[in-house]
């Protein structure tokens, strides 16, 4: 027989049948299950970051540049961070983030400290600081999460040592390249205001020195004027007074003056009458015959006594005329008292104008002298102050600092890379064989119980002869592999601590989950082995690979598609590499009874099914006499 021959008839031997028809199917189907599902759920696990949780703690509380604009960096980062979708960022607070990471809520946690942006303004300082995010990790969550986080942490520094660093550094080399030569300046300014200032106060002191004497002269100058209005008030009333009595005066003058020429003009006819007599008693005595001796003589008597006469008529003239140029002078002095009269009330006006002004003079300088005092010790200020200006802003011009190269070195460094990162992990795995080693423990132990039907049979033949109890039929069947199960792990686990140097943290609890792993993987197998026979093996090949893309051992879970989410909660790898993680890294133990519970769960219900196939057994079938499929 050739060699062709024998492998038509064994395609024949293998399709004869219904069965095995779709066995062949089925494993034609094999490679492509495989390649296209793991392809399918890794075809691009990071556009599927956003459906990975993770806690975004703001804590920052902005800062106030140099030009007053107030700054929150935290915030930026944060609206960044969200607008971004790299993760399913949630705000919350430190503590909730904490115990979020810790019990696998979050994969990790993001935190921008109160003085995040305060640390960033200090760029622009020779004492800058780093603004600190800090990164909180736990590997126990996700190995390949946390390296994640790395790079977009890494990212969000990058990015904002980029835009810190080049606005810190155009402030910084913009401020150096003109502050030496303004400081210069204005310390120039400085001196050339204290000497103006010195100037100014010297008027000020001039015009203080004027100003007192004038207070005090307007001062007086006011008193004496109110001192003449109140004086001059009633100067109206007696000039006019006075106009009166001068007016009858003049009016009496008038009258005696007049009286005065009658009688004058009367002693003086009086006079030429006697003359004419004297000339008569003459031409009488001549007539009568007297001698002119004794005509002179008697002329000389008339003459000696008219001579009283004579000398009272002379004063009689000159009284009349004396009385006459008084009258005059009466007229005269009536004419100026009335003027005087008619003038007085302006004159007590204008006293009264300029008693008033003479008031608001004194007032205005008083006002004066004050401001003049007030100026004088307000330019001292200012010359002090000045002064000091000047002596600040050179003592400023050496103060400029003018750093060493170890400081600009220090300087530069800091505005170069503003960011730091401070990570903290609440447990860490070491090493990238260690991130992933719970998950190839637990595809091992499955693959390790897989290939034990390969050699065991499901169920006793002896016991289903026998109609012995189901369940002890079950856990007849079951012990056997989980002895060989114990004894693959406690191998396996001594090669990976001791050989390949990964040691958990939690070694004797670790070991104990890998056996209770162990025993649940067999009897899962064990029960689809017992219902399904032959088909039952390819199920769990089935099984092993929807595991493999669907427990989250390399990537997280959550960036798997959708659809698949259902295989993660509902088969027990997933619980399997998750409580190892917990177990080894050290994580938060918590979770562990639930993985616990889970496996428990499995264990139970898959002895069930063996149970109930061991049940159904009993009885002998064609199909079970001669199979159509065996593997």
């Amino acid at each position: 027989m050739t060699a062709l021959r024998m492998a038509f008839s064994e395609l024949r031997r293998i399709t004869s049948g219904k069965l095995p028809k779709l066995a062949v199917l089925a494993l034609a189907l094999v490679p492509l299950l495989y390649a296209a599902l793991y392809l399918y759920a890794n075809k691009d696990p990071y556009a599927n970051l956003n459906q990975v949780p993770a806690a975004l703690v703001v804590e920052d509380k902005g800062a106030t540049a140099a030009d007053g604009t107030v700054k929150h960096a935290g915030e930026d980062v944060a609206e960044e961070l969200i607008s971004g979708h790299k993760f399913d960022w949630r705000r919350v607070d430190a503590h909730e983030a904490d115990e979020g990471v810790r019990n696998g809520t979050y994969t990790f946690a993001l935190t921008l400290p109160e003085d995040f942006s305060q640390a960033l303004l200090s760029s622009g300082e020779f004492q800058p600081r780093q603004g600190v995010i800090t990164l909180t990790t736990n590997d126990a969550n996700n190995y390949l999460g946390s390296t994640i986080a790395n790079q977009v942490v890494a990212e969000v520094r990058r990015s904002v040592s980029v835009k810190v660093g080049a606005e810190a550094a155009d402030k910084l080399l913009l401020g150096f390249s003109t502050i030496r030569q303004k400081t210069a300046e204005a310390a120039d300014g400085a001196t050339q205001l204290a000497a103006h200032q010195q100037e100014a106060l010297e008027g000020s002191q001039k015009l203080l020195d004027g100003a007192g004497p004038l207070a005090d002269g307007a001062a007086q100058l006011s008193d004496g004027l109110l001192q003449l209005r109140d004086q001059t008030r009633s100067l109206p009333v007696q000039a006019q007074q006075l106009a009166d009595g001068a007016k009858q005066v003049a009016d009496g003058n008038e009258t005696v003056a007049q009286t005065a020429e009658n009688y004058a003009g009367k002693a003086q006819a009086l006079i030429g009458r006697l003359d004419q007599f004297n000339g008569d008693v003459a031409n009488h005595l001549r007539a009568a015959g007297f001698s002119e001796e004794q005509v002179q003589h008697v002329l000389v008597a008339l003459k000696d006594a008219r001579a009283p006469l004579d000398e009272a008529n002379g004063r009689v003239q000159g009284t009349a005329g004396e009385l006459r140029t008084l009258a005059n002078g009466a007229h005269k002095v009536c004419e100026g008292a009335a003027k005087l009269a008619a003038a007085m009330p302006g004159l007590t006006d204008a006293i009264t104008k300029l008693s008033d002004g003479a008031v608001k003079l004194a007032t205005g300088s008083a006002q004066l002298r004050d401001g003049a005092t007030s100026l004088r010790d307000g330019e001292q200020q200012l010359v002090t102050g000045a002064n000091q200006l000047r002596d600040g802003l050179n003592e400023g011009v050496q103060q400029i600092p003018n750093p060493d190269d170890p400081t600009r070195e220090s300087t530069a460094n800091t505005i170069g890379d503003p960011v730091n990162v401070r990570g903290v992990s609440q447990s860490t795995a070491g090493s990238y064989g260690a991130g992933l080693a719970p998950f190839f423990l637990g595809l091992a132990t499955w693959i390790g119980a897989f290939v034990l039907f390969l050699l065991l049979k499901p169920l006793s033949r002896r016991g289903l002869a026998a109609a012995q109890n189901p369940l002890r039929i079950a856990l007849g069947g079951w012990l056997p592999g989980v002895l060989l199960g114990a004894a693959q792990v406690v191998i396996m686990f001594a090669v990976v601590a001791l050989v390949v140097d990964i040691r958990p943290t939690h070694t004797w609890a670790t070991l104990g989950f890998l056996l209770l792993a162990s025993a649940t993987f067999v009897a899962l197998l064990q029960a689809l082995n017992a219902l399904f026979g032959a088909v039952g093996k390819f199920i769990g090949l089935v099984l092993l690979i929807l595991q493999l893309v669907s427990a989250g051992g390399t990537f997280p879970w959550q960036t798997i598609p959708e659809p698949l989410y259902p295989l993660h909660y509902g088969l027990p790898m997933g619980y399997a590499v998750d409580g190892l993680r917990h177990l080894m890294y050290g994580g938060e133990l918590g979770g562990v009874g639930k993985d616990v519970l889970v496996l428990c769960g499995y264990l139970v219900v898959s002895l069930a099914l063996s149970a109930f196939a061991a049940y159904k057994q009993r009885v002998w079938t064609p199909s079970r006499l001669k199979p159509e499929l065996v593997l």
